[in-house]
This record gives C-alpha cells, structure tokens and sequence, in this order.
C-alpha cells in the first residue's frame, strides 16, 4: 500500500454557511483554496493567529465539511489528532490513558508492550502509574505526544500543540516529537504561528495570508537535515528571516 498524503482540491468554507454558523457571522475562510502534503513528511502550515490554520486542520480530519471541493487522504484509515491541550482523563493513569486508545487495535500484551515501549521513548517510563494531575505540564503533552504515535494512524494532525509553554520546553517537546517521528514517521502535518517550531519540525513549511479568505502565501522546502536544524544554523537563519518578512508584512 502506497504512503498516505494529503491533498486539498478547489476548496471552499465559509461561517455564513448554516451548517458551519458562529453567531451568525459571515466569514469566508478559504475560497479555491488547494494544497498537497507530502507523504511521510512533517509538512507545516504557518500563519498569525485567527488566519484558519484550525479550521484546515479540522476540515482534513472531517470535523468540518467544505462548501465544495475535495479532500483526498488515500489508504488513510485512520488519523491522530494533537491538539493544543493534552486531554488526558484525569481519573486514568499516565499507562492507562495510552492503552485506552489501543482497545480495539491490539491484544491487552500488545497494548502494555507498546505503551511501555512510548513512555521509554518519551522518558516517563517511571511515570506509567501516575495520574495527569500529579505531572506538570510538559510531561502531560509529551504523554499525548507519545499517545499519538501509539495510534495506529497513517496521518498526525498537531494543532499548536506547544503554543501555551514557555520557550525551553517548546523546544524540549520538538524535540522529543522529532526523534519519535524519526523512528516511526508518518505523514504529519503541525500548525502554529511560532517560525522557530515551524524551521525546527517542518520538512517543508506553508505561509498562509493574515487575511480572509486565507492563500498560501509562500511554500519553502526546508534544506536542513532534521539532525541539524537549530537556531546558529545559516540555512536556518535564511529561513527565519525569509518567514519573519512574511509575517510582519
């Protein structure tokens, strides 16, 4: 079976659309809008905050419906949604909150193998019986880092999954996301409007217009190998400056 990628055709979506209403406002979000992720890539989609990253996201997975135009994820079966808080049920453990989602996948060895197997990768192997409330809040995203990779998906969907943590950690959690992405990777697309995230994850990096209905602006393949991306690196800096234009224009 060839690897999932994610492909857009002609899309429309707007809030004046009574199955789409927010307090009745009428807001076109995207018009014609096409775009083609690339399979087995951790693909970027940058903008300000409010220009539609959620919404593209949410209409990729099907929470939302376009107006008209196409969707394609073929051989997708299955898709791993990030979002930007952990959601972890409180009254589970930090074990039990990844086995739940393996339920219908894998045998009960199964499920504890590759929950131990995540929470190594992860470095929280020692805190498989603790409960949400008792880690902090970078342990409790790297567990939902760790559970979306446990999903047996084709597709990750992250939705600024790191936008409420301070820049240290930011950069820890990518981190860890890189590394496990590099042993399993699967097609992977991030939002955020943090440039520094975008260079640090993205294989390629889509710019998306300030203003309604939302464009791709810019397209840049990132040239730097995932092991040499930091912020002293000179194709880095090109790169954030190019970006940094973009935004502040």
């Amino acid at each position: 079976m060839s690897p999932v990628g994610i492909k857009l055709n002609d899309i429309c979506f707007n809030y004046s659309n009574p199955n789409n209403s927010i307090n009745n406002s009428e807001m076109v979000i995207f018009k014609d809008f096409n775009i083609k992720i690339t399979a087995l890539k951790v693909s970027v989609i940058l903008g300000p905050s409010g220009c539609g990253k959620s919404t593209l996201l949410n209409i990729i997975h099907g929470i939302l419906t376009p107006d008209s135009g196409t969707v394609e994820k073929k051989n997708c079966n299955a898709i791993s949604y990030l979002f930007q808080e952990p959601r972890l049920l409180p009254w589970k453990t930090v074990s039990q909150n990844i086995e739940l989602i393996l339920k219908k996948h894998y045998r009960p060895q199964q499920r504890q193998e590759i929950t131990e197997h995540y929470l190594k990768q992860i470095g929280l192997s020692d805190f498989a019986n603790f409960f949400p409330s008792e880690l902090s809040g970078g342990m409790r995203q790297r567990v939902a880092i760790a559970r979306a990779f446990a999903y047996p998906a084709e597709i990750i969907l992250m939705d600024e999954p790191f936008q409420a943590l301070d820049p240290g950690l930011k950069l820890n959690l990518t981190r860890f996301f890189s590394s496990l992405w590099i042993e399993d990777n699967r097609t992977s697309l991030f939002v955020t409007h943090d440039i520094t995230e975008a260079i640090f994850l993205g294989d390629e990096i889509f710019v998306l217009s300030s203003k309604f209905p939302s464009t791709i602006v810019d397209h840049i393949i990132n040239p730097v190998p995932r092991g040499r991306r930091h912020p002293e690196n000179p194709e880095s800096l090109k790169i954030e400056a190019r970006l940094y234009s973009l935004l502040t224009n």
